[in-house]
């Protein structure tokens, strides 16, 4: 069994579709991350604005943390 790496244009559409859609949702997720720390003051989130800035910008894990650590209810 060999681990060769497939172009896009090697793949399945529905393959191809996954991975768009996957990649979509997951730039709207940091998105919406950045949309809102952008928009709450520095009272409404936990820790310091900067240090929330890098973690979103880890794949799905950042975003999800941003959303349920740094916004205080």
């Amino acid at each position: 069994m060999t681990n060769k790496k497939q172009k896009l244009s090697e793949l399945s559409v529905p393959a191809r579709i996954g991975i768009v859609v996957g990649g979509t949702l997951q730039v709207t997720f940091a998105f919406l991350a950045f949309w809102d720390l952008g928009h709450r003051t520095a009272a409404e989130i936990r820790g310091p604005r900067l240090a929330w800035v890098p973690a979103i910008l880890v794949n799905w894990i950042g975003p999800a943390a941003y959303f349920l650590f740094a916004r205080k209810r």
